[in-house]
């Protein structure tokens, strides 16, 4: 979820097509989580196999994947490591949060209620280590590297990107800018049609925010950023109640840290904000990755797609066909250009 900052950023809209030549750190958690929640049937059910085995993250993984590809876009996924323990309460409140809507939408099935059942089902996502191994060997077959982060992926992301390995991080969350991820994508595994919670269908187009526009559009420092965000609550903590976005900018920008916030009561900074700091400044990341792009393997793509989890193999061809075909292409062009 990461913390909300949405109503004092703002990016600037593109086209997929746009980002063309462009190498992407991807969010892969944050994207799989995405494909669980949308890729289900009408009363909720995840997309399964002939052996009830989901695979929603399979079939989103590879149509978005596949069409990045297309487009030009070098896609690479960070899935993430270990969490901090400061994140151990976020996530016991978001496995309570899930069982709760599992309970709501078997009641809402019990009703013939699905609208509310699907709903209540895209809450209820839960990534295995099953699902994590079967993206990886799907990438490897897509020719697509991946990276396995220390800790929090977006930290990853923000760390590659600085360095130059890739142009941009590509995340749902803002937490990505707080870990200074200096250009960030948002939607882009989004991008075309979305379905809500509530069933109905709208636009989602990809935005562009970099950190120098949002610092400066903000006035304040990244360090700055990061208090606000303190105050507001991240994964990490549950923030101040009362403080949102617009009035954690107005405190930082009145007291200039956190520790200069006074301690009378009004403000219950919490104690533990020095760590958190240090979480988004100075995160846990490695430097022990190759980013390479290879030829995609059809025959290992068939193995995992079609004769493991029962995908058409109309459909999984047709997109390798288009995939194998822009290689061709991409290859002789370079060679052309070689000889000239």
């Amino acid at each position: 979820m990461g913390v909300d900052i949405s109503g004092l950023v703002k990016g600037q809209p593109l086209e997929l097509k746009d980002l063309s030549g462009r190498s992407i750190a991807i969010d892969a958690f944050n994207t799989l989580y995405q494909f669980l929640s949308n890729i289900r049937q009408p009363d909720g059910t995840p997309l399964m196999d002939r052996d009830g085995r989901v695979t929603s993250h399979l079939s989103g993984l590879y149509y978005r994947s596949a069409t990045l590809l297309e487009l030009g876009i070098r896609p690479v996924y960070v899935f993430d490591g270990k969490p901090p323990e400061l994140k151990k309460k976020t996530l016991d409140a978001r496995r309570e949060l899930k069982q709760q809507a599992e309970k709501e939408w078997k009641e809402a099935l019990e009703r013939g209620d699905l609208k509310t059942a699907l709903s209540k089902a895209s809450r209820t996502s839960r990534i295995t280590e099953e699902m994590i191994a079967e993206s990886k060997s799907l990438l490897d077959a897509l020719g697509i590297p991946w990276v396995s982060a220390p800790s929090e992926g977006e930290a990853q992301m923000g760390y590659m990107a600085r360095k130059g390995d890739v142009w941009a991080g590509a995340s749902q969350d803002f937490d990505a800018i707080l870990f200074g991820t200096p250009t960030l994508v948002r939607n882009l595994t989004l991008a075309g049609k979305r379905r809500l919670p509530s069933g109905k269908m709208v636009d989602v187009v990809p935005v562009v925010i970099t950190l120098t526009d949002v610092l400066t559009a903000l006035q304040v420092t990244r360090e700055q950023l990061v208090d606000m965000s303190i105050l507001i609550g991240t994964d990490f903590n549950d923030g101040i109640r009362g403080v949102g976005p617009k009035r954690a900018l107005t405190i930082i920008k009145k007291y200039g840290a956190l520790e200069k916030v006074p301690l009378d009561g009004k403000l219950e900074v919490p104690p533990e904000f020095p760590e958190i700091r240090r979480i988004f400044l100075e995160p846990e990341v490695t430097s022990d990755y190759a980013l390479r792009w290879k030829n995609v393997d059809p025959e290992a793509v068939r193995r995992i797609m079609c004769d493991k989890h029962g995908f058409s193999v109309d459909r999984v061809d047709a997109v390798l066909a288009r995939l194998v075909s822009r290689t061709d292409a991409v290859a002789q062009k370079n060679l052309d250009s070689w000889i000239r």
